[in-house]
């Protein structure tokens, strides 16, 4: 089967790999009708050190149950699943505490060796914890809303979840990227009454507004700060979701809430601490996040995606086959694409 892997910084090829089989009683193969490149997939392909075995890439997935293994009691041939950005077993004590990324038998699709979804067909571990049936026809507005449960969407709720978004509350979204952009979904579905997206990019700022976004605010560091400041008459923002992952981000992101509030970190980090320890200190901030618990949320947002009530999948702005994907990565790479789309 096709597969895209990764070889080194900017070095995304198509490749010819042996199908997946099953290997445990739990697992399940899923033939992939929906996948994409993440935002987080770009920090490899910037600074991936040369690798003869590569890493296949993909943690996002939509797809159609092929095969199961004995042990599998939820799912059948033919079942449409959400795949979650990594499986868990469902048994262990976090995942029973709803701290998904740190169950005891982890696994990264796309990361550290495993599989990845950019692909043909993909293997998923403990498939009855971890996949999500959809029991819905599903059209292709549909499906790539479908798709963004996997990690974007979730993720966007994760931060604002973590932030502690409240109805009434004023929230600002740091980042305009696919993530940002469902954290504004996410805070309006929560019932925020003002929505701040700092952001440059006219066309994802655009965006934003249409998900429910009231400012944009293009400046950044203390610029953007003293502008935030401005629309919440000096005292900031009730939650902030932190949605790139570089320390200037993340220290805005603490600077521009106010005293008492929350920032959801939900961005990968690239910086050996988290700024601003003093500030957040000073003003009691609650300061937390990580990877999003997806199956954890998806009871939650998927009757929100079946119903049209919440229409994610609005931020694929391109779509390719997998022969095409090494394209797509220097599409998102170069800001030509916010997010590309995977047709296998």
């Amino acid at each position: 089967m096709k597969a895209i892997y990764m070889y080194g910084a900017g070095d995304v090829r198509t490749a010819e790999v042996p199908d997946p089989v099953i290997s445990d009683p739990a697992d399940a193969i899923i033939r992939v009708v929906r996948s994409c490149v993440c935002g987080s997939d770009l920090w490899p392909y910037a600074a991936m050190e040369r690798s003869d075995e590569g890493q296949a890439l993909g943690h996002e997935a939509v797809g159609v149950v092929e095969d199961t293994g004995a042990g599998v009691r939820g799912l059948k041939r033919g079942d449409l699943v959400v795949m979650p950005m990594f499986s868990t077993d469902g048994t262990c004590r976090f995942c029973r505490e709803g701290v998904l990324s740190g169950c005891e038998n982890v696994g990264f699709f796309g990361r550290q060796g495993w599989a990845g979804a950019q692909a043909e067909a993909v293997r998923v571990p403990y498939a009855d914890a971890t996949l999500m049936r959809v029991d819905a026809d599903a059209d292709d507005t549909l499906l790539t809303s479908l798709l963004t449960l996997s990690d974007v969407m979730a993720t966007g709720h994760h931060a604002a979840v973590v932030a502690g978004v409240r109805p009434g509350h004023t929230v600002a979204v740091v980042g305009d990227g696919a993530v940002g952009l469902c954290g504004v979904i996410a805070a309006r579905r929560l019932g925020a009454e003002r929505i701040i997206m700092l952001g440059r990019h006219h066309s994802r700022t655009g965006l934003a507004v249409e998900f429910g976004a009231t400012d944009v605010v293009p400046e950044r560091g203390a610029e953007a700060g003293e502008r935030v400041r401005e629309l919440t008459g000096g005292t900031g923002a009730h939650a902030v979701l932190e949605c790139v992952g570089t320390e200037e981000s993340t220290s805005t992101a603490i600077e521009i809430a106010r005293p008492g509030g929350g920032v959801g970190r939900v961005g990968v980090p690239h910086y050996p601490a988290v700024p601003q320890a003093m500030a957040a200190w000073v003003k009691n901030l609650r300061v937390g996040g990580g990877p999003a618990p997806v199956r954890f949320y998806l009871d939650e947002l998927l009757p929100d995606v079946l119903s049209g009530a919440i229409r994610p999948g609005r931020v694929f702005d391109r779509a390719v086959g997998l022969d095409d994907v090494p394209d797509g990565y220097r599409a998102m790479a170069g800001r030509d694409a916010l997010k590309v789309l995977i047709t296998p």
